[in-house]
């Protein structure tokens, strides 16, 4: 059986140098081995929270080198918010939340570019509040029901 291609899927791969001179220019770093360290920190991090097909589906997408970051780790058991993910972050590289976001929206940028929409909106179905904003997108609420 033939894999069918996916509808969703960027027609241009990107190169991990790619990867990296776009996250520079998103980030404005002053050189790219400021820019490598924010794209470990954050893929290592989001790794922790994808899971599931989700998670092969984007590490499929991302060039090798990025993938590779991506899925080294195992997920996390609990999923962390949005907020909470930034707050680990900082933790873990011993900087401020507010470099952590930077950091985070830099990398994402990149990320969900070379996701495509469909990915990225299945991606964010499946993580916890908070994440739309990281990765640049409008934070829908989904209307509460009557109880």
């Amino acid at each position: 059986m033939y894999d069918q291609p996916r509808l969703d899927r960027p027609s241009i791969a990107m190169t991990f140098d790619q990867m990296l001179e776009r996250v520079r220019y998103e980030g404005a770093y002053p050189t790219r081995e400021r820019a490598e360290e924010a794209v470990h920190a954050v893929l290592t991090a989001l790794g922790r929270q994808i899971t599931g097909d989700e998670r092969v589906d984007l590490a499929h997408r991302l060039p090798t080198e990025a993938a590779l970051i991506l899925t080294a780790s195992a997920p996390d058991a609990e999923q962390l918010t949005g907020w909470g993910f930034v707050k680990d972050l900082a933790t873990r590289t011993g900087g401020t939340p507010a470099v952590a976001r930077w950091d985070t929206g830099a990398v994402l940028a990149a990320v969900a570019s070379l996701a495509g929409p469909d990915l990225l909106a299945r991606i964010l179905h499946r993580l916890p509040e908070g994440y739309a904003l990281l990765f640049g997108q409008a934070q829908l609420r989904q209307p509460q029901l009557a109880a």
